[in-house]
């Protein structure tokens, strides 16, 4: 596919995929897998499994790799620039103007948030029937569960999938080869192992690298701060936070209201979470700031994970296609469907449903997704207006 055509359909997730990473996974889930069948659920749900592994923005580096995949490199620079542009565009316009969010934006993000739960619902529903045919899986997607609901966080989240992977590797043991699972077909990739841990050697050099060459100038610094956020953080989303206020709010580059305020926007702006950083580049008081900033300090926190990803896929291809590592993904597969379901109630469900009209709100729209397929961008413009309905 032509770089034009990824980019649209990128752009129109971009413009519509509300409710962080978990939910952006839904929303890939149901583009890609159920509307052009460009992935089955079982390679979906490995590399929403790799992805879950590797530092970075999640969501963006599962749609990068779904656009490397489809198109090459300009296919995977398509898809991020078009899921991450509008809310990037969003936010540096809204620093241009230093004004703050509308009146009526918490009631619009609050109804964005129940067409989140609608779809990661959905999710769950669609990627547990496929992937928990078996009785262990469906006890794997519970201990995962557990665990992300016990542990809390990136521990929980590596330990789920880490338990998934050794429940399959047992299965498939007592198991004959040919009923390991059927092997998968590889993955269209435009570069080799090789190629890979090139790639991968670069984002581990520039990690080591960037600090000694912080002290040349602050727009090496702001490189060096917004790169190690990105490299350093797993599941992306929320998780980045903390380390962003460490990187400029303690330095005194940006004051912790206006950290606080881009926070706020970004919650009320379709996308990835990770596009906070362009309000922050272009909100501080050092230069760079204003436009080359915000660009700066966008390109610098998503460049770790989107090498990472390019990196490991083929790598993760490889191990992906052995016949007995089938049982072990599968295992993996089924931890995702419990990673998914505990994001579905905290933080997607406690942050949106309040009351009995949200829930009314939310049972429809995921209605409307199951039962009619109504398309998801429909669900996002009802919901956010029924948010305005009922909360402004």
């Amino acid at each position: 596919m032509s770089f034009l055509q990824i980019f649209g359909i990128f752009l129109k997730l971009g413009l519509t995929a509300f409710g962080g990473p978990i939910a952006h996974l839904g929303y890939f889930r149901q583009e890609f897998v159920e509307r052009r069948r460009w992935l089955d659920d079982a390679a979906y749900t490995d590399l929403v499994a790799l992805c879950q592994f590797l530092p970075g923005p999640a969501s963006s580096q599962a749609g990068f790799a779904i656009g490397l995949m489809r198109g090459g490199w300009a296919g995977g620079a398509a898809a991020w620039l078009g899921f991450t542009a509008p809310s990037a565009a969003v936010l540096l316009a809204a620093a241009a103007a230093s004004a703050a969010a509308p009146g009526w934006t918490p009631a619009l993000a609050h109804g964005l948030k129940l067409a989140a739960v609608a779809v990661v619902a959905q999710a769950v529903w669609g990627m547990a029937r496929a992937l928990c045919v078996r009785a262990w899986q469906a006890g794997v997607a519970l201990a995962a569960l557990a665990c992300t609901m016990l542990a809390g966080g990136t521990a929980g989240q590596i330990l789920a999938i880490a338990v998934g992977l050794l429940a399959g590797a047992l299965a498939s043991r007592s198991l004959p080869p040919a009923a390991a699972g059927p092997v998968p077909q590889p993955l269209r990739l435009p570069l080799g192992r090789r190629a890979g841990a090139l790639l991968i050697a670069a984002a581990l050099g520039l990690l080591l690298a960037l600090p000694a060459l912080a002290s040349l100038g602050m727009g090496w610094a702001m490189a060096d701060a917004y790169y190690r956020a990105g490299a350093l953080v797993f599941g992306g989303g929320h998780v980045v936070l903390p380390l962003l206020q460490q990187a400029v709010v303690a330095p005194g580059w940006v004051s912790q209201d206006a950290f606080l305020a881009g926070y706020g926007l970004a919650q009320a702006v379709p996308g990835p979470l990770f596009t906070v950083a362009a309000w922050m580049g272009a909100v501080q008081g050092p230069t760079p700031h204003g436009l080359a900033g915000g660009l700066l300090a966008l390109a610098a926190i998503f460049l770790p994970g989107l090498l990472l990803a390019a990196g490991a896929l083929p790598w993760w291809d490889a191990l992906r296609v052995q016949p007995r590592a089938g049982a072990a993904l599968a295992g993996a597969g089924a931890a995702v469907v419990g990673l998914l379901a505990g994001a579905l109630y905290d933080p997607v469900w406690r942050s949106a449903v309040a009351d009995g009209r949200d829930f009314v709100v939310a049972a429809t729209a995921f209605v409307l997704l199951v039962r009619w397929r109504v398309a998801p961008w429909i669900i996002v413009l009802g919901a956010g207006l029924a948010g305005l309905a009922l909360h402004a």
